[in-house]
């Protein structure tokens, strides 16, 4: 088992930054890629950024230029730098692990932070 504890949401004006946080504990030798996921009200569910212990990085187009998604493999965190926010940024953010190699398939994500609000007003 993996547990997740995130922090770093919260309300802010378009155009500002916030920055999430993520740290795993437990049977940690299973994670090869951690990330983001975001949902907001009525909308599916999207990966906004993952990267793997190796450093390999991918972005939802929406984000790119934006949020920067960084790693601590020593302390098994992982962060994500929004900035330039964007009222359609609202959402929760849930981090994720999993055993595989920057999947987008989130069934093949292994396990869900609780989520934390994130929300931009205009």
């Amino acid at each position: 088992q993996v547990q997740l504890v995130e922090s770093g949401g919260g309300l802010v004006q378009a155009g500002g930054s916030l920055r999430l946080s993520c740290a795993a504990s437990g049977s940690i030798f299973s994670i090869n890629t951690m990330g983001w996921y975001r949902q907001a009200p009525g909308k599916q569910r999207e990966l906004v950024a993952a990267i793997t212990s190796g450093g390999r990085i991918n972005y939802v187009d929406s984000v790119k230029g934006r949020f920067t998604i960084s790693r601590n493999n020593a302390k098994n965190t992982v962060y994500l730098q929004m900035n330039s926010l964007k009222p359609e940024d609202t959402a929760v953010y849930y981090c994720v692990t999993s055993r595989f190699f920057t999947p987008t398939d989130e069934t093949l994500y292994d396990y869900w932070g609780q989520g934390t609000q994130v929300t931009v007003s205009s």
